[in-house]
């Protein structure tokens, strides 16, 4: 056996016959990462002519040392122990020749499934012996982090979208269901963009994704290319959100007029119970007023709508990926991320993908500050899948040895 640098085409041959793997783990990526000025190149290893495992190799400059990773890991079977041992020496004697001072992976090793119930209903039984085996030839485990520290996300939320989408619906947690009920009511509307429009998902997410707005372009132009990026927005139509707003305050102040007359006019009837719902009609004759004034002044400011929230997807292979999303919050009691996300779990639904994989969470079993993000992507009815996190490989013991030192000297100037 041995290692060789594949291409685009042998590379893709490969995985398109290969069960487990992710949009990342693809030529469209590896060229927007040189984009973002990293060497990117696949690595195969062959034997008799066949390639039997691979992987994409990205290679960043830190302090002057070449540091590689590999997103999502190798494409190889981790249960023949064998063809992992054959491809670690070879991978680290031909990454160690480059001078590349180690080399990261995140694998697609699956430890644990939860439902959203946070219950296991899945437990990878082959996990430990494959844990050890990579211990054993070298790989140093980086732990098993609760939060974003890993390469990818250890843990990512997944739904089965296989189905009947009324029955996928049905799923969803009932205070979503409502939310997106209300979404509809108000008057906001799912359409999907183009490129051109790029800028309301940049504008939205660009304080919580550190990345530039040419990544995003790179992302969609490369992806696109092969027909693999959708993005969708939601947008407020201010006008008939105002005219939705008449109607509930117009319903709601009738029948407060309505139980105010009956309370008046019998007066020997237990007034009870006409009594608790003047108190709820009055509230909500209080917040409708407050809508009312809302729902004007924005038709006012916005006459042509307000875009709410956006989101770009990946279809790879069956999956349909959550890339990237945002939303305004100026306008998040309005639950049109709750309304996009739906729509777009309805349509593909029915052109038949398989899943949609919501992207990261942190550990559900955790209560933590990410627990918002977490509820938000376990409600639509997903589970969470839990992966083995990251594993380092030093490659170059001479060079490993001179970059840890440079990072502790670094790490100590902070300090001073």
């Amino acid at each position: 056996m041995y290692i060789k640098e594949l291409t685009n085409d042998e590379f893709n041959s490969f995985t398109s016959e290969f069960p487990y793997k992710s949009f990342y783990q693809t030529p469209e990526y590896a060229f927007t990462m040189i984009r973002e000025k990293n060497e990117a190149f696949f690595l195969g290893l062959i034997d008799d002519n066949y390639i039997m495992a691979a992987c994409l190799v990205i290679v960043e400059r830190r302090n002057k040392f070449k540091y590689a990773y590999s997103p999502r890991g190798y494409l190889i079977d981790f249960n023949d122990y064998t063809l992992v041992e054959e491809f670690t020496k070879l991978l680290k004697e031909y990454l160690g020749k480059k001078d590349i001072v180690a080399f990261k992976i995140n694998p697609m090793i699956i430890k644990t499934i939860y439902n959203n119930q946070k219950k296991i209903i899945y437990e990878n039984k082959h996990y430990n012996s494959i844990f050890e085996q990579l211990l054993k030839l070298g790989y140093n485990h980086s732990g098993y982090n609760d939060y974003f520290e890993a390469i990818k996300p250890r843990f990512e939320a997944v739904l089965n979208i296989d189905d009947d989408p009324q029955k996928i619906f049905s799923n969803i947690d009932k205070s979503y269901r409502n939310k997106i009920k209300n979404a509809i009511e108000d008057g906001i509307h799912v359409y999907k963009g183009n490129y051109n429009e790029l800028v309301y998902l940049y504008e939205q997410s660009k304080y919580k994704y550190p990345r530039s707005f040419e990544f995003l372009q790179d992302i969609y132009k490369h992806y696109d290319q092969k027909g693999m990026v959708d993005l969708y927005y939601a947008k407020l139509n201010t006008e008939e959100y105002l005219i939705n707003s008449q109607r509930e305050h117009e319903e709601i102040e009738q029948e407060t007029n309505v139980i105010n007359y009956k309370i008046i006019e019998k007066p020997d009837k237990d007034k009870t119970k006409l009594i608790n719902r003047k108190l709820e009609t009055d509230s909500l004759l209080n917040k409708f007023e407050n809508k009312l004034v809302s729902a004007t002044s924005l038709l006012q400011e916005h006459p042509n709508g307000i875009v709410l929230a956006s989101l770009m997807i990946i279809k790879y292979y069956g999956t349909i990926y959550m890339f990237m999303d945002g939303y305004d919050m100026n306008y998040r009691y309005l639950n049109a991320k709750h309304l996009l996300l739906w729509k777009v779990i309805e349509e593909y639904s029915k052109k038949g993908f398989k899943k949609f994989n919501l992207g990261g969470i942190s550990n559900i079993n955790k209560e933590d500050k990410y627990k918002g993000l977490n509820e938000f992507r376990m409600n639509f009815g997903g589970c969470a899948v839990e992966y083995a996190g990251d594993f380092e490989l030093v490659t170059n013991n001479t060079l490993y040895f001179m970059y840890k030192k440079t990072l502790k000297i670094k790490n100590l100037m902070k300090k001073d």
